[in-house]
């Protein structure tokens, strides 16, 4: 077995990438393990992310792989992914990498988890079709675009009521559909009844438009309702099962819990980007989080608390 790395980091998304530059900037020898299946393949379009408002998400991480293969000390390997993370009795990490058929042990010092969160979209027809190209899961991303149109916000999550409030500031002909799912009580609707929204709970049939432009969404009771785009509310869960004989604090969502600047409760392993602590699922502050683990990373490794 070679020696081990400085750092790997787990995930080649904005906030593993954004924390291997910056570890790159600091001389520090990391590996950048990504599967290369990021949650936004299906949007056209990304926003938010200053100076590149607007840029292809593949896009972005192709000159975020060029910018960090610039730094001799840091390796990005694509389409590969983590079997197991284990630690030996040296406290030294050892991971199995690789492709089914082609795998390798490698070891690190110190693991960055980005491995961002998998979701799952509400079982309402044909939603596939339409989505990243007239729906989308984050309304501060793509708002803007929808903004005045008739919309549409799908999902059968406990916090939808919530999710219509935001989304209504872009919209005042927003329609909540339920899909049957008893999730919006009677005040709650009455509440975004004030804000011009409307609850629809009876079961969606499929949904109506062409090349990813939604038209409208036809229910099984044969009404149709107008919706030019919209959201979905997904279900979103962390996969950690390559995970053995460590087990770092969540929270009851399933999050990983950090002290803030990365840090979680098993010493060397640390977390950016959407696998922490729920908030705005955006690019740029995925970005800002591994930036931040990357110098917090630094460190602790020279026993350095100061902040910059």
């Amino acid at each position: 077995m070679s020696e081990p790395y400085d750092v790997l980091v787990i995930g080649g998304g904005p906030a593993g990438l954004s924390a291997a530059l910056n570890l790159g900037r600091s001389l520090v020898d990391v590996l950048v393990v990504d599967a290369d299946r990021p949650r936004n393949a299906a949007t056209v379009f990304s926003h938010g992310f200053l100076t590149r408002d607007g840029v292809p998400p593949s896009e972005l991480r192709k000159l975020a792989r060029e910018e960090v293969s610039a730094y001799s000390t840091v390796e990005v390997r694509t389409r590969q992914r983590v079997f197991s993370l284990r630690r030996d009795d040296r406290d030294v990490f050892v991971a199995e990498i690789g492709r089914s058929q082609a795998t390798e042990t490698v070891q690190a010092r110190a693991v960055l988890l980005a491995t961002g969160l998998r979701e799952t979209l509400p079982p309402v027809p044909d939603l596939l079709g339409f989505y990243g190209v007239t729906l989308f899961s984050c309304a501060a991303c793509d708002g803007w675009e929808l903004r005045g149109q008739p919309l549409a916000l799908f999902g059968q999550s406990d916090d939808l009521a919530d999710r219509a409030r935001l989304i209504s500031r872009w919209s005042d002909d927003l329609t909540v559909f339920t899909h049957g799912a008893e999730v919006i009580d009677a005040v709650a609707e009455a509440e975004l009844a004030t804000l011009g929204v409307t609850v629809e709970r009876e079961l969606i049939a499929d949904l109506v438009g062409e090349k990813g432009r939604l038209e409208s969404v036809r229910l099984v009771d044969g009404r149709v309702i107008a919706a030019s785009g919209g959201f979905i509310r997904p279900h979103w869960t962390l996969d950690l099962s390559f995970l053995f004989g460590i087990d770092p604090e969540r929270d009851v969502e399933g999050h990983l819990i950090t002290d803030g600047s990365g840090r979680t409760s098993i010493p060397g392993l640390y977390a950016a980007g959407d696998a922490t602590a729920p908030g705005p699922q955006q690019l740029i502050v995925a970005a800002g989080t591994g930036a931040r683990a990357a110098a917090v990373m630094v460190h602790d490794t020279i026993g350095v608390t100061t902040t910059h």
